[in-house]
């Protein structure tokens, strides 16, 4: 009987896999209204009853999937600070930017942004695990990123910098939802590339200074 525990777990584990990815493909396609438990069942290749002993309610299902956008955006950014180019500087910033606005403008992003929606209209458990989840991936995408574009935040202006570049990077994904904006996009990466490398080498510049 014990044999058959791990092959069993690990069955478990893929379905709720499955499910957690077909919960996130479905919002991204459907948005919340459109994304039911058979809809996402179908799409992971189980019944519903299955779905159902994994996740019992729909908000079961779409909460923890708010969790795994989370875990998933977060994974996203680690893995960037991993491939990053060693040497802080104009090339590694122009990496940095870019990567952060794919990470905006990619499908977790928007997942996540249908998930939000759904949250503003609702005054139960979804809307406070969203607001609660946001917050804490809100605060590591900004530690990140300043650790990614070496940036002094003690420097009156860089803290500002940092963050309305996620700013930035935020409403460009809202862009996505309605139109290709690929090509206004790459031009906004360079500008602001621009913009932060003013503020991070002047600011370096005004510490050695001093």
């Amino acid at each position: 009987m014990g044999t058959l525990t791990g092959p069993k777990q690990d069955r478990s584990r893929a379905t709720r896999q499955r499910l957690l990815e077909a919960a996130i493909g479905c919002l991204g396609e459907y948005g919340w209204a459109g994304s039911t438990v058979s809809l996402v069942a179908e799409r992971a290749g189980v019944s519903r009853g299955a779905a159902q002993h994994h996740f019992p309610t729909r908000e079961d299902l779409f909460t923890a999937a708010v969790e795994y956008v989370a875990e998933e955006r977060s994974a996203a950014l680690r893995a960037l600070v991993a491939a990053a180019p060693p040497v802080v500087g104009p090339a590694r910033r122009h990496v940095v930017v870019g990567e952060l606005v794919a990470l905006y403008t990619g499908p977790l992003f928007r997942a996540a942004l249908h998930l939000w929606v759904a949250a503003s209209n609702d005054r139960t458990q979804l809307r406070a695990r969203v607001t609660a989840l946001e917050a804490r991936v809100g605060r590591e995408t900004h530690r990140m990123a300043v650790e990614l574009l070496g940036a002094d935040e003690s420097v009156p202006g860089v803290r500002e910098t940092v963050q309305g570049l996620l700013d930035m990077a935020r409403g460009l994904g809202l862009a996505t939802l309605l139109t290709d904006d690929s090509a206004r996009r790459g031009r906004v990466v360079e500008e602001w590339v621009r913009i932060l490398e003013g503020v991070l080498e002047g600011g370096r510049r005004g510490a050695m200074d001093s």
